[in-house]
This record gives structure tokens, sequence and C-alpha cells, in this order.
């Protein structure tokens, strides 16, 4: 059987690079930067070809959109249509798209279905493989969803998200996605209605959890291996919910208490829905957004969240006050599992056994956005 070398795609605040490894993952070759310059915030592969290639850019003449590859980087065309909210009723305020944040492939039996999620938070989808793009379901201007959305100078420091699009592997009719903030939400008819599923999540102290407005998931994850378990990395905490059941579960109480449970990524084993692993930072009062006490490590899980255990072999043991975004930590599908993320600080780390050790396999790129590991045809 044909082994294939394993690719990965880093977006930062400056372009996207492509690491291609050998089939050891023992050393990597650099490609890029592709779009120099321009805010990358998300690069997905499409599994269903292997070759197709999406990039979310905010370009400094274009401003959001979105590029399309189907040579693996080779060339790349932009958007004809990228997402773009439509125009408001007279009497209304009107948004507009800031960047697209998030990149989704569709079901393995819709093939061209993407879908998109944007700051201010917006979902869309394509037909297409990514060359148009539409507002997909009710949520972009239902007043209800846009109440809880907030406004543009609530959520993240820059701005808020509509993050994590998930799509069952059973069926292209069941989606998620959720919101920073606005909370997390689900369809069971294809998208056509969503539904708020927080129970058991907490909020900031003082805030009222019945109002959707005051939740912030930082990353929701669904588990390969078993779909009727998710994770989520949360403003509040790391959860987990096992379906029917719409009731969240904190599994973060049992992180070291100095370190905490508050973090941004999180990644899930693709054959065991037991293993998971986090990155956490200091999420003290002031949010300082670093690594806790300047000693970075990514915490993993092996059953369920019942205990957890640090891993950091090979990485800085003092004055490293880097932390891990959202979309910057990924997982391969080899055996073992590597185990990828990006800092701040634009290094690149990676394990080959599952996180037990680390080496920093590129230095000085810009601010790492995202990190995917992807598998090309």
């Amino acid at each position: 059987m044909r082994k294939i070398t394993p690719l990965l795609l880093v977006a930062t605040r400056k372009g996207a690079w492509l690491f291609h490894g050998d089939r050891a993952r023992a050393s990597w070759r650099v490609d890029g930067p592709h779009f120099h310059g321009h805010i990358i915030s998300h690069l997905a592969l499409d599994p269903r070809d292997g070759r197709t290639l999406l990039a979310a850019a905010k370009t400094g003449h274009l401003g959001p959109t979105i590029f399309r590859s189907v040579d693996r980087g080779r060339s790349w065309k932009e958007a004809t249509r990228p997402p773009a909210f439509a125009k408001a009723k007279n009497g209304e305020a009107g948004r507009a798209v800031d960047h697209t944040f998030w990149l989704t492939p569709g079901h393995a039996s819709e093939a061209g279905v993407w879908y998109a999620g944007t700051s201010p938070q917006g979902l869309f989808r394509s037909e297409d493989g990514g060359a148009t793009w539409e507002p997909f379901s009710c949520i972009n201007d239902d007043p209800k969803y846009r109440t809880w959305m907030g406004t543009v100078q609530d959520g993240t420091p820059d701005g808020p998200k509509l993050h994590s699009i998930l799509v069952d592997p059973r069926d292209a009719r069941h989606l998620y996605f959720a919101m920073s903030g606005g909370g997390v939400h689900e369809s069971v008819d294809g998208g056509r209605r969503f539904a708020p599923l927080v129970k058991g999540l907490a909020v900031v102290e003082g805030f009222d959890a019945s109002n959707l407005a005051f939740h912030d998931p930082h990353c929701v994850r669904l588990c390969p291996s078993n779909p009727d378990r998710l994770y989520q990395q949360n403003h509040c905490g790391i959860y987990r919910l096992e379906r029917p059941s719409d009731q969240w579960v904190r599994i973060g109480a049992s992180m070291p208490k100095r370190v905490g449970d508050i973090g941004f990524p999180m990644v899930v084993h693709p054959r065991d829905a037991d293993t998971a692993w986090v990155f956490p930072m200091d999420g003290t009062t002031v949010w300082p957004r670093t690594s806790p006490e300047g000693r970075p490590a990514v915490y993993a899980t092996r059953n369920g969240g019942r205990t957890w255990r640090r891993l950091d072999a090979g990485m800085p043991r003092r004055q490293a006050w880097w932390t891990v975004k959202r979309q910057a930590m990924s997982a391969d599908g080899r055996d073992p599992v590597g185990l990828y993320f990006g800092t701040t600080s634009g290094e690149l780390w990676m394990s080959r056994d599952e996180g037990a050790r680390w080496r920093c396999i590129a230095r000085h790129l810009p601010e790492i956005y995202a990190v995917e590991a992807a598998e090309p045809a």
C-alpha cells in the first residue's frame, strides 16, 4: 500500500506556508510564503479529492476574500463571489464581513460543498468548490441570532467569530457551529433550523447563563471515531457532550489548579474517542494569553477527561511567553498519531509519538493563526 507523505497547512498573520514531510515525519520541506503579507486565517485541504485547497484571506487591496487552488497550492485563483452579507433593508443596519475565519469541507457525499464562518458572525456555503458563496440558513439576519451575536466590539480582541463548523460524517443534514460569542448551535435538517446547545456550560461570573450572548465557546471538536461525542474548549473550561444528551459536562476540573483548564485549541484522537489534547493558557483575571508561568505544555487525557497528563518534553522550561490559537493545533491520522501546533511567536512544533516528545520544526514565521495536518492524494 502506498504511504502518503504528510502535509502541514500553516496560516499566519503575513501569509501561508506549506510544509511537506517525508514518510517518517523526520524532515520537512517548506513551500512559501503564499499570499505574502496578507492575513490568512485558515487554510484547508478538501479530503474528498486530496488536491483542492481553500485559503481564507484578508488582503490590503481586495479586502476579505477566499482563494482556491486545485493543484495543492501550485497556483491560486480568487473566488468570484466571496462570503458577503445580504444587503440590508431600508432603515436597517447592515453588516460587512471583516474576514472569513473558518473553512470546513462538506459531507463526503456532497462534492464541492464547503462551509465558511466569518467575523462578524456569519455562516456561508459554497456548492462549487469555493468559487462562489451564499449566506447559509437564516441565522445571519435572524433578529434573535443577531442579538446573541452582540456587536463587532464584543467577543475576541480581533472581532467576534463564527467557528467550529462540524458536519456529522453519518448525515450531511446534521450540522453544528459555534460563535464567540453566541454559543453552540445544532441543526438536524440541513441548516433550515438551528437550536442552541449550551446546557451545562458556564459563563463569566456575574453574567446570566440563560443569555446566549454571554456564551463564548473557543473550539468544538467532534470525535472521528464516535460522532456522538463532542469536546469543547470554552472560555470557562473544558467540556464533553455525549449525544443524545444535550447537557455538557465539565471535564477540565481535574486539570492542575495552577494551570487551569482555560485555552483555545482542542484536538481529538482520530481512532480513540477517549483521547484528546489541549494547550492551556494563562486564564487569570487580565487574560494575558500566554503560557502559564511561561512554561508551555500540551495536556492529554486518555480517559475522556477524568485525568490529564502534562506533555512538555522538548519544549522550553521557562521564559516562553507564547500561546496557541484556536485553529493552530492539529493531528494527523498516522499510528502513532502526529501532533502539530503553531505559536503566537511564529514557531511550528510537532510530535511523532502523540505528545511524548516535541521538537520545533520551524522558527521565525509570522504569528501563526491556523495549522492543519492534511493527507494529499
